[in-house]
This record gives structure tokens, sequence and C-alpha cells, in this order.
């Protein structure tokens, strides 16, 4: 492999070698899981190597082999080339063991913010009680104190948190946050403390609202960016009448009716009618298609015309909204490095609390400023903030119509130093239109060159033909009466107008026709230097004119190229299925700095393994359906545009639902602001704590105040990050 890469996962180094037997080592090899044998088996097929033994422990695979001209680089290059088939599974697998050492700390979203609410306002009113109320003549302390009705109440209402500090030390062998806040109120109680107790657990709940209340808008911003039909539907009933129903309330099974104008809200098969339906936002093609009795239909499409009855298929938690959120809330591999970094950092000080406790008691024989080390903690503040600071910035971005799936995607791209940019519907509008006519026929003009190519292409959906299309229903000429029209697959179309056969299509087309082309040299060099597309027109036996089409530029992206530049981005790749031509013009015009044209899916994701092996942090920008093993291969894939479908939501890390380029720049700059909010965070909770320690460890803080200095830093580093929400994206 050239040059060094060690980060990366299918970098690979020969640690030992004798003749015959060589030992090779990838940071892949470690997170194989149930495709280890697999793996072994596929290199045991090759006809030099006799048998290879892989150890997911070392990250290392010993081959033996009997070639003596193999080389270490062609066994590298070949388990390299093995590997990628597998490297998306590998690097979730990575993610999954690498969270596996994290703390167990208790998920924020389960809890709304009014359960919240309610436990803070208890809390509140049994403070004021133990504030007003008279104090015993001869207090009660140790056990005994937590057996009388008050100190049973503020335990039921610190219960989760107890609850989960414990749950942490047994499970996981680890204290978290919670551990240290349960031991600090059940020690407060043991001493008569429940004011202290109280008061820990309002400011902490406080906290927790803040950053609870921030994921609950995430959730609706989501949804609503997401919503991909109608809220309400008609249900067909047993009786075979029609009843308006919430789309929650439609089971797998039901029918439901869907009229022209209307969005389809479930996925499933057409059982009567038939429609006209406009499926750009999953296919991308330009123009609706016809869908009949038996076909499948997608939620999101709209039904230009038509009324149709759709038995459904796919509702519920199986619809786009609901795994989408449950994504971005949820998955274990989600979570963002730093995050990992904070959890590991303050896991690692929370035994440091218990430590300076039993040193402060041993010194001083004093429970209230040993007391004093266990009110105060840095994974409170850290863990809350970072929530806080990813869900707002992820709120933030749906609001303006991305969807970005995890924190851990947040910080990638905010690393990113490469972007790899599909062509066509991604630069390109994905809407070819005419751009040159050159009418070679003087006896024609030149509109009725263009109507004699129309009339050959008026029953075709094909993008180039609707492009012709579309120009002569601008210009107003009429088409005129014609054959069926006979399609030649790859090549083109012809039909009979007037007695005179009609061919439109490419050079090869009308070469087996048995048309000269040899006249029309000069202008077709000029449409192709053009990086246009271009279409031959003949008339019997003579071509009559040629037409260029081109997809322009989507508007604004030469400025998205130079935002992106001003972002720190190195390096700007095109990769297209197009010919090298188109390529070529497109990445000179937009001034890209490489390209590669006549790309295969799986060739762009080589291209992309390619670039992160020289150790690029790459995001690959396209439609999210033709390019969805390039966007999964990348560090991260962004979907653009109005593709809101299963395919793109799946294949791609962000989603861009709106059709403007300048948002890809604009999220790059709120994943910056979020690292730094969050680094702001870590600066602020280490040094109010370290200061409120140093105070309490000396008496000079008791262990009320500590806690109220605590849990206030912890709000202010909560508050620090919800001004995330207020973060504007210019567009």
């Amino acid at each position: 492999m050239n040059g060094r890469s060690d980060g990366h996962l299918l970098y690979c180094e020969v640690v030992h070698k004798i003749r015959g037997r060589i030992r090779i080592k990838s940071k892949s090899l470690k997170y194989l899981g149930r495709l280890k044998t697999e793996i072994e088996n596929q290199l045991e097929q090759v006809k030099y190597i006799k048998s290879a033994k892989i150890s997911s422990i070392t990250g290392t695979v010993v081959i033996y082999f009997d070639d003596i001209n193999v080389t270490d680089d062609n066994l590298i290059a070949f388990i390299q080339n093995t590997l990628n088939v597998y490297l998306v599974e590998i690097y979730k697998n990575e993610k999954i063991e690498s969270n596996k050492n994290i703390v167990i700390e208790r998920k924020l979203q389960e809890e709304s913010p009014e359960e919240i609410i309610k436990k803070m306002a208890a809390a509140g009113i049994l403070l004021l009680y133990n504030i007003f109320k008279k104090a015993p003549v001869a207090p009660v302390i140790g056990i005994k104190r937590l057996l009388n009705p008050n100190t049973l109440v503020v335990l039921s209402l610190a219960a989760p948190v107890i609850s989960n500090g414990l749950g942490c030390l047994v499970k996981n062998k680890r204290p978290n946050a919670d551990t240290l806040s349960s031991s600090a109120i059940i020690s407060s109680l043991l001493l008569g403390k429940e004011k202290t107790a109280l008061t820990i657990m309002i400011m902490e709940e406080f906290a927790e609202l803040l950053t609870v209340y921030t994921m609950k808008k995430t959730r609706g911003a989501i949804k609503d960016m997401l919503s991909v039909g109608e809220n309400y539907v008609w249900k067909v009933t047993d009786n075979g009448s029609i009843q308006k129903v919430a789309i929650e309330e439609i089971n797998k099974g039901d029918k439901i009716v869907v009229q022209t104008g209307e969005k389809i809200s479930v996925d499933g098969i057409i059982t009567k009618g038939e429609a006209y339906i406009d499926q750009s936002s999953i296919t991308g093609e330009y123009m609706p298609v016809t869908k009949k009795v038996g076909e499948n239909v997608f939620a999101g499409t709209i039904i230009k015309s038509g009324n149709i009855t759709i038995e459904a298929e796919k509702v519920g938690d199986e619809r786009t909204v609901s795994r989408i959120i449950k994504l971005v809330e949820d998955a274990n591999f989600n979570k963002a490095q730093i995050q990992n970094y904070a959890d590991n950092f303050s896991a690692q000080l929370i035994p440091l609390n218990f430590l300076l406790a039993g040193i402060v008691y041993g010194a001083t024989k004093n429970i209230q400023k040993a007391m004093s080390m266990l009110v105060i903690d840095y994974s409170c503040g850290i863990r809350l903030s970072t929530a806080a600071a990813f869900s707002a910035a992820i709120n933030t971005a749906a609001k303006n119509g991305i969807l970005i799936k995890g924190s851990n995607y947040i910080e990638e791209i905010s690393k990113a130093d490469t972007i790899i940019f599909d062509k066509t519907g991604t630069i390109t509008e994905g809407k070819p239109r005419v751009q040159t006519i050159k009418l070679l026929d003087k006896s024609l003009s030149e509109n009725m060159m263009l109507a004699y190519a129309a009339a050959a292409e008026e029953t075709s959906t094909h993008p180039l033909a609707i492009a012709i299309l579309n120009e002569v229903k601008e210009r107003g000429i009429e088409i005129p009466n014609h054959t069926e029209n006979k399609i030649v697959v790859a090549r083109g179309i012809e039909t009979e107008v007037e007695n005179s056969i009609i061919r439109v299509g490419n050079k090869k087309f009308m070469e087996e026709s048995g048309i000269t082309t040899e006249n029309s040299h000069d202008e077709m060099k000029f449409i192709l230097g053009r990086g246009e597309i271009l279409i031959y027109v003949a008339k019997n036996d003579k071509l009559i004119g040629l037409i260029g089409v081109t997809d322009p530029p989507r508007e604004n992206i030469k400025r998205t190229i130079n935002r992106l530049r001003g972002q720190g981005i190195d390096e700007i790749v095109l990769l297209t299925g197009d010919l090298e031509q188109q390529a070529q013009t497109i990445a000179s015009r937009m001034s890209i700095d490489s390209y590669e044209s006549e790309l295969l899916p799986e060739d762009k994701a080589r291209n992309i393994l390619a670039l992160q092996s020289r150790g690029s942090n790459v995001v690959m920008i396209g439609d999210g359906i033709n390019d969805a093993p390039a966007l999964s291969y990348a560090n991260i894939g962004v979907a653009l545009g109005s593709t809101r479908t299963d395919v793109a939501m799946e294949a791609a890390d962000i989603t861009i639902t709106k059709d403007d380029p300048l948002l890809v720049p604009e999220v790059i700059g709120l994943s910056k602001k979020t690292v730094k909010t969050i680094k702001e965070n870590f600066a602020m909770a280490i040094g109010i704590n370290s200061f409120a320690l140093v105070l309490g460890a000396t008496g000079i803080l008791p262990a009320i105040y500590s806690s109220i200095i605590h849990n206030m830093s912890t709000i202010l580093v909560v508050g620090n990050s919800l001004k995330l929400l207020k973060y504007k994206l210019k567009n």
C-alpha cells in the first residue's frame, strides 16, 4: 500500500515473514465478527495460498503460501480487496466495539419535560416543608433516618438516579454521574440533611430539563421535516365505504384511497384504479409515470391525476419517520468520539471524588467536608452539555431542512478535508435542456427540424427526449402527426411523418441506418467541445440537424464550492458515470481539483477508499439513490436535494432535503461551531468544578453550597450549548 495511513481501517503492514509464511496486521481484522470464517475461506480459495488464519484479538492474519514469486504488496493488495467488500459492516462493528466500554448513563430521551417538571415541583414542595418544619429536639442520624416518611419520599423521588448509579457499578463495574449523585443524596439523608439532598436533586433535574426539552424540540423538528404523507387518509371499511382516519390508525393490510393532488402516505400495492404519479422524490425520474393494479407505490410520491386504492405494506414503526427518529436518538454506533472521550474522561475522574472524600475525612474527621467531594463531579456537566449541544445542532439543522442521523456525523463532518461530488442531480440539476441547435439542411427551418425530432420522441420518457419536447413546447411548435414510434435500444428512435422516415439518436444509430455524418464534423466538434450531449436528427437517408443537450449546473453550486474552500476543504473531486468530455467541462467550469468519468457505482466506492487510504476525511455528496455505495463508504455521505426516501435516508448520513447546495458549507460551519461549543463547555465544567473542589476540601464551602456551585456550572454549560438553537444558517 502506498504511504502510511495507520488510522485507516484497511491499512496493512507486514509484522513478520519467512519463506512461505507471512503475518500481516490490519486494524480491520479486529472487527470482522461473524465474517471471520467467511473471509478465511475466501483467502484460501486462492491457488497459491495453502492456509489463512485470522486472529481477531491481535488483528493479524497468518498466511502460508507456496509461490515464491508472490510479493508482500501482492498479498496486502489481495487482503485489502477482499476486506473492501465488507468495509461498511467492519466500520459498524468498530463503532459498536468502541462504545462497549462507555459509561452507562440514563437515556434522557426516555423522560418527558412534563415528568421532570412534576418531579421538580414535588421536590420543591418537599424542600419548602423541610425549611419551615420544626427541627426535632434530638435529631436522628444514621440508618434510622432512612425509615421516616419524609426521607422515604425523598428516596422515591431520587429512585431513577440511585437505580442507575448502583446499576452502573453492578453491570459495568464503573461509576457514573448518577453514582456520585446517589452517594451524595444518601449521605445527606443519613446525616439528616434532607434540604441538601433535595437541593442537589432540584438543580440536577433543572439541568436535565433543559437538555430533554432540546431533545423534544429536535424530535418535533425532524417529524415536521420528514413528513412523507398526509396526516389523515381515506380508509376503505369492511362494508366498502370510505372513512377519514389518522395515518397512525392505518395497519398493514388496510386499504386506503388516494385521489388526484394528494400525497401517498404508505408504501403498498395498487389494488384498484390507475394513476399518473410523480415519483421524482424516489427515483429521480423527471417525468411522472403511470401506475396500474399490482404495481408498487411509495410514501412521499404525489398523484398528478387518477384515483387509486392501495393496500398498505409499510406502516407505523416501519415508516421512514419512526425509523429515522429512532436512529437519530438511539443508534449505539452513532455516538461522537468527543462524547466517548468526555464519558471516559469524566468516568476516570469519578473515583477521584471518592478518593478525595476519603482523604478529606481522614484528615479532618469532618463528614460535611468529605461530602463536598461527593456532590461535585465533572461528568454531569460534560454529559449534559454535550448531549444538549448535539441535540441543539440537530434541531437547528432539521429546522433548515437538514437531517443529521447522529452526533458522530456532526463531529466527523467538522474534520472533513475532501469533498466528492456526483455530477447528475448534484452539481447539475438533473433536468437536461436543449442548449445548441445546428441546422444542416437549409431547405428546412430550425423549428421544422425540431418538430420532426419531437415527433420521434413524443412517446418517450427518456430525459433527453423530455429536453427536446420541452424546447418544442416553449417555442409553441406543433408536433406533426406520425406513425407508431420504434425504439432501437441504446441507439435511438424512428417514426414516419408524411411518408418520410425520421430518425433521432446517436452517431452509431445513424451509421447503422446508412446515414453519413461526415458533413457535420465541425458542428459536432463545436457541440461536444461545450460538453453537451449530441443528438442526431435525420430525414430519410439525410442528416438534417444536430441538437446539443446540456444538464445545467445547479444555482449557487459555484458559490458552494468557493465557500467549501473557505471552510478548510483542501480537495474537491468530481466522480461521475457521464462521458469524459462532459465531466471535463463541468470540472473546468466549477474549478474542481480532479475528476473521474464513466464510473460504475462500485468504481466510485473504490475511489473513495483510495482517498481514505491516504488519510483523507471524505465527504461524498450525491443523490442518495444511485450513489448509495459511495455514500456508505465515505466518512460522511450527504444526500442533496428532495430525495426523501427510504433508500436515500438509509444510504446517507446527512440528508439535505432542500435543493440548495449552499447548505453543504453551512452544515459544516454548524458542525465546527458545535465542536467549539463543546470544548468551551469542557473548559468551563472542569475549571468551575475544580475551584469548588478546592473550596470544599478546605472547608470554606459547606456541602450544600458546593452542590449549588456544581449544579449552577452544569446549568451554565447546558445554557451555552442551547445557544446553538439560535445559530443562523446562511443560504
